[in-house]
């Protein structure tokens, strides 16, 4: 086995992690403006062998050419990277990595379930892998800042909004009532997603993760099992299945 550099490259945060033998060892949260100063200090200490790099942007060229140079087994991962899954997405080309690379890891960690994967983030994304292996797609909505931004953006008077303040179900004014509208409005729609789901498929297993999942797993009802890092897993995973040795 060998020392792993995983990094995704998300709309709003850019983490990285170390793993060393499948074991998560280190991560990082790295600032936009000096990723590549970072990532060098990373490799300086860690001596990573195999890197692989998920990015949703379009501004993680520089970073892609710096891991290529220094790194023997590199992966730059998108729709089409080859996975221990089949992808039955009908557009991969248009598939965000991260959404793969989020129910690979699914699957090798609950192989006999039906996964269905949350991720709360920028986007909201519903994503299912069935226990045969397959991954059939899901559903994408706007996530909780950007359905604040946009009850702002799209209207005349409605204020902006932060999560500051208080949430209340039944809000008492217009900035407790937006806060609520976001918050709430997105509680019930995962624990009505994940109703939907479990009705249809057996042996069911829904799994919460991305940046806003901490804000999120003690207000949903249903039964849910919280991974933050399953992300950063699942491009272990299909880093070590790419990549066996270093080129």
């Amino acid at each position: 086995m060998s020392v792993n550099l995983c990094i995704d490259w998300g709309n709003t945060n850019i983490k990285a992690a170390i793993f060393d033998n499948d074991t998560l060892k280190k991560q990082f949260t790295l600032e936009e403006g000096n990723v590549l100063e970072q990532v060098s200090s990373m490799m300086d200490s860690w001596k990573p062998e195999k890197a692989i790099l998920c990015s949703v942007v379009d501004t993680s060229d520089e970073l892609a050419y710096l891991l290529k140079e220094h790194i023997p087994g590199y992966l730059k991962m998108d729709g089409n990277t080859n996975v221990p899954i089949n992808n039955a997405y009908a557009t991969p080309e248009t598939l965000g990595p991260d959404r793969l690379a989020m129910v690979t890891a699914a699957h090798v960690l609950q192989p006999s379930k039906n996964n269905f994967v949350i991720c709360a983030g920028s986007c909201i994304t519903y994503n299912l892998i069935l226990k045969s292996r397959t991954f059939r797609g899901g559903s994408i909505a706007p996530g909780l800042h950007m359905r604040l931004r946009a009850m702002h953006e799209f209207t005349d008077k409605l204020p902006e909004v932060d999560l500051e303040g208080d949430l209340l179900l039944l809000g008492y004014d217009t900035e407790t009532c937006i806060r609520s509208g976001a918050v709430y409005g997105i509680v019930a729609e995962i624990d009505g997603m994940i109703r939907e789901y479990e009705s249809n498929y057996p042996d069911f297993n829904a799994i919460l993760t991305g940046g806003d999942a901490p804000f999120f797993a003690d207000k949903i009802k249903s039964k849910i099992f919280a991974d933050p890092d399953l992300l950063l897993k699942g491009l272990n995973i299909i880093l070590n299945h790419n990549v066996q040795f270093p080129r």
